[in-house]
């Protein structure tokens, strides 16, 4: 592991763990976006989103109803990965990169009481916020587990669905977390990602400012990349959708789909 990459993982981690404990954190600490909060130039606002906002991620008025607020002004995604069709009643979904549970509370329904969602989490921080929400809302078919996507924390072949928002473009190995999504899945597994894809690659320069790559920005590889590793580790069937015009020169937010064979 290279010092940028240790860089760029510290960062992420902390960005994250703020998100947790506060809806502010330093603007250094940006990541996917977070909005200004008007008369500062120094601190963005991790509020809900709007309705509007939400439905343009693919979050239906129905989801939003039954999700208490300490849910949604956690979330910080770019799609709602449980809207592909792709996760059934009693099947295991995994959640990389978990954080507050929004998707992990919304898959647990279409998992129904037989099946189960797992969210893994690198920081402690979302654990326990996405923990205290599952109390809240009186789940028992989900569990949250801390833990680095680089290194799922769960046996080979073990799961149905593995879904992530916003969350793979954040890090440093791809690769590796493409290999651990391969492993963990059974025969017939599916991938459910939203995420951010670049439009152009990013030089080296870029991908070391850790700034930029909290941003969901500079972590993000280009659509040819992301279909050709997934590939080269086994998946087939690789589709990327772009949901929605890119706001940014940079990088557009895409449904990601793959199945093992």
């Amino acid at each position: 592991m290279t010092y940028e990459t240790e860089k760029i993982r510290a960062a992420v981690k902390k960005a994250y763990a703020s998100l947790a404990t506060s809806r502010t954190i330093p603007l250094e600490q940006n990541c996917c976006e977070a909005s200004q909060v008007p008369n500062s130039d120094k601190i963005l606002k991790y509020g809900p989103y709007s309705q509007e906002e939400f439905l343009n991620r693919g979050y239906s008025q129905e989801e939003l109803k039954g999700l208490p607020e300490s849910v949604t002004v956690m979330a910080d995604g770019c799609g709602n990965p449980t809207g592909l069709g792709v996760i059934r009643e009693g099947e295991t979904v995994l959640d990389l990169g978990s954080g507050g549970g929004i998707d992990v509370f919304l898959a647990s329904k279409k998992v129904g009481p037989h099946g189960k969602v797992i969210g893994l989490d690198m920081t402690p921080e979302m654990i326990e916020r996405a923990n205290d929400n599952a109390t809240k809302m009186n789940l028992t078919n989900v569990e949250f587990k801390l833990g680095e996507i680089e290194h799922i924390p769960l046996a080979d072949a073990s799961v149905d669905v593995i879904m992530s928002n916003c969350v793979i473009c954040l890090s440093p190995d791809k690769g590796s977390v493409f290999g651990e999504m391969f492993r963990a899945l059974r025969r017939g597994g599916r991938l459910a990602i939203a995420d951010e894809i670049a439009i152009r690659p990013f030089s080296q320069e870029e991908k070391i400012d850790s700034n930029r790559w909290c941003s969901c920005l500079t972590g993000a590889i280009t659509e040819t990349e992301y279909s050709s590793t997934l590939k080269q580790v086994g998946f087939v069937g690789v589709y990327v959708k772009q949901l929605r015009p890119a706001s940014n020169p940079d990088v557009f937010s895409a449904f990601v789909s793959a199945t093992k064979p």
